[in-house]
């Protein structure tokens, strides 16, 4: 089996929702979060609990700390986690019935590609990955849609952390790792620094440390000695992300896929994930 990059490009979509629908944003705001950033933070930290910058940072890799500390502890003044994981769910809830459709939230194909969804998250190895073992700890929703999101949450939250293992083993920082996916072509440098809160200078630095290495090329572009890094990273990321696959099995895996593959589908012909974007999905040809 080798399914772990072809599920990614449905667990990823789905997961995204909470991030990129505006009714996400609204349930945020809803519960006092002020502004997008604020929302982020705590939504999704929200399974670890009430926790400061600190640990969201070293949990989410990929933030400078003073853009989480913009948003961390304030947002537990005007919130709790467990009302942060209801307002999670309702923007979940809200979104998926506008992109699938009451009639598809509610039919058979849902609720079945739930069952083995939530199968596989269940059987994620969580050993090390502190936000997948997080949100595989929370309980199961009611509705089938919410539990197939709540699913591949965990399994997202599963391979992103084996990635962030991937990285740190290899000696790549947050910086870097981020320069490495721009110079790969798959998300937007100025997007992503912004985002992060990188400053310009520190970007640039960044990029002539990877210059200096031989792995950027003076265009900004990954060198042949940069792709086979990046092909290494990916390849080691798959690796660490197929154990759900294995124990869901390939039968199970092939026909989740089936049942993905028109619920992605919807998601990404709606326009919702910017292309390119942060995560590095692609949009166009993914499913």
């Amino acid at each position: 089996m080798a399914y772990a990059r072809r599920m990614w490009t449905h667990v990823e979509p789905i997961h995204d929702v909470t991030y990129f629908a505006p009714e996400a944003r609204a349930a945020a705001d809803a519960i006092g979060m002020r502004g997008y950033w604020m929302g982020y933070a705590a939504l999704r930290v929200a399974p670890l609990g009430a926790v400061g910058p600190e640990i969201a940072t070293a949990a989410f890799f990929g933030f400078r700390r003073d853009r989480l500390a913009r948003a961390l502890p304030d947002a537990w003044a005007h919130t709790d986690p467990r009302t942060a994981l209801a307002a999670r769910l309702a923007g979940v809830d809200a979104a998926l019935r506008r992109l699938w459709g009451d009639d598809v939230v509610a039919g058979p194909e849902v609720a079945e590609a739930a069952e083995l969804a939530w199968t596989a998250a269940m059987a994620a190895d969580t050993a090390g990955r502190v936000l997948a073992a997080a949100n595989q700890a929370l309980p199961r929703p009611d509705a089938p849609h919410l539990a197939l999101w709540q699913a591949t949450t965990t399994l997202r939250e599963h391979r992103g952390d084996g990635h962030i293992a991937v990285l740190v083993a290899r000696g790549i920082g947050p910086l870097a790792s981020h320069l490495l996916k721009v110079a790969a072509g798959e998300s937007d440098g100025e997007g992503l620094r912004l985002g992060r809160m990188f400053a310009p200078e520190a970007w640039q630095d960044g990029l002539a440390e990877l210059r200096v290495a031989g792995i950027v090329d003076t265009d900004d572009t990954l060198t042949a000695a940069g792709r086979t890094l990046h092909e290494e990273i990916e390849a080691a990321t798959d690796a660490a992300a197929e154990s759900p696959w294995t124990a869901l099995g390939a039968e199970a895996t092939a026909r989740l896929d089936a049942l993905l593959t028109p619920l992605t589908g919807r998601i990404l012909s709606s326009g919702m994930l910017p292309d390119p974007n942060p995560v590095g999905l692609p949009v166009s040809g993914s499913v």
